[in-house]
């Protein structure tokens, strides 16, 4: 979907592809955090015998008398889907032709209406829309749930299926619709369109105060903040203050959620992952390559603040580096690896949690501000005159 949720790397055999980073997903953004697949040595364990039995009398049973014939491939592929979601809602079979859709959203370029969305209780809920694109231009929020699709009912159908069902040449037209609290669902027909991310943006808010928007992580993003940062130098005499705005930022590559920490803290710990597979445990510290590790800094976060965005803004928190400033977050603190299968395909399995310097995890807890200040309005973007956050983020850092 057009999310998480977040992207380490992974390894693909030549056959599929030989590696790419990916954090979104066809038509909309994923809510997840994908990991490094590393090959390690497994420890095999028996099967349990019974049980396989019992698989196997349902699948025989199941191609004899379901009313209608279907193909051991799809049952197979279907027994696999079962497998996976019912562990959590960040684990999914990947079929292989997926994996050219995720690639695209590496580069910062794929088709469809710009929507990073999960699961939840079997509903499929907008995690938020990314900045500047057709759902976000749309009025989609974070917090929606996507019941319809050009009418087909999306209940209990895998996040990957409704990005499917989203996804579609540029120029077309696609009917969502929304249940949204407090009101009646209604309907909104969005033109699909190829979705360009711009991850960072900059400007001044007032003299000595830069405001800095990261609307996703990707691969760059660390790179793309310190040419911002290093442009706001250059074309003004004194930053006094910046404002880091992660609202409606869905994650993305935890490499670059480092990186963005880095740029501000010149020490101590930044975030660490545990799981059973000691290759799944690592931990990430901070270098001396910051660029503004003395200017007073105020993040921004909302309850569409999800995966990288939390590890920032928690790391941050930790590290007494900012105050943050907004809603609690969303509450995404796992990471996905994609192993591939020998035959075709992947599956996207969660290996591990990430924790935040003070050991804290933020799976369904989400990273609380310092200050809380809701929302007015339904929207906010770079170019907002009119954005109460702001002016409060201005308050808190000129003092």
């Amino acid at each position: 979907m057009d999310y998480g949720s977040q992207v380490l790397s992974m390894k693909l055999p030549s056959s599929i592809k030989s590696s790419f980073l990916a954090t979104a997903i066809l038509g909309s953004l994923l809510p997840y955090s994908f990991a490094v697949g590393q090959e390690t040595q497994d420890e095999r364990l028996p099967l349990p015998l019974d049980e396989v039995r019992m698989f196997t009398e349902a699948l025989d049973r199941i191609r004899m008398t379901y009313v209608e014939e279907v193909d051991d491939k799809t049952l197979l592929e279907n027994a696999i889907r079962g497998m996976l979601s019912g562990l959590d809602p960040h684990s999914a079979y990947v079929i292989e032709n997926e994996f050219d859709a995720l690639q695209e959203t590496t580069t910062g370029q794929f088709g469809g209406l710009g929507i990073e969305v999960g699961q939840e209780d079997g509903y499929i809920k907008v995690i938020s829309p990314i900045d500047d694109t057709p759902a976000d231009r749309a009025g989609i929020q974070a917090g929606d749930l996507i019941i319809r699709i050009d009418n087909q009912p999306t209940r209990q159908i895998l996040p990957e299926e409704a990005a499917n069902l989203m996804r579609g040449e540029p120029g077309t037209q696609v009917t969502i619709t929304i249940a949204r609290e407090n009101r009646e669902p209604f309907d909104l027909k969005i033109t699909r369109e190829v979705i360009a991310i711009t991850s960072v943006r900059s400007r001044i808010l007032q003299p000595g105060y830069a405001y800095l928007r990261i609307s996703q992580f990707r691969v760059n993003t660390a790179k793309e903040l310190e040419d911002e940062i290093d442009q706001l130098y250059e074309e003004n005499e004194q930053i006094k203050g910046i404002i880091l705005d992660l609202r409606n930022n869905p994650g993305g590559v935890l490499q670059a959620s480092v990186g963005v920490v880095d740029a501000f803290i010149d020490q101590g710990k930044i975030v660490y992952t545990e799981g059973r597979i000691e290759g799944n445990n690592m931990e990430f510290m901070a270098t001396t390559n910051t660029i503004a590790s003395n200017i007073p800094l105020v993040v921004l976060i909302n309850n569409g603040s999800a995966s990288a965005s939390e590890i920032v803004a928690g790391a941050l928190q930790d590290q007494k580096r900012a105050i943050l400033l907004g809603e609690t977050t969303f509450g995404k603190g796992s990471v996905q690896s994609i192993i591939p299968l020998k035959n075709r395909g992947a599956i996207r399995l969660t290996v591990s949690k990430y924790y935040l310097p003070s050991g804290k995890s933020i799976s369904s807890v989400g990273v609380v501000p310092d200050i809380k200040v809701e929302e007015e309005g339904e929207e906010f973007s770079i170019n907002s005159s009119t954005d109460n956050q702001l002016d409060y983020a201005i308050k808190l850092l000129s003092g």
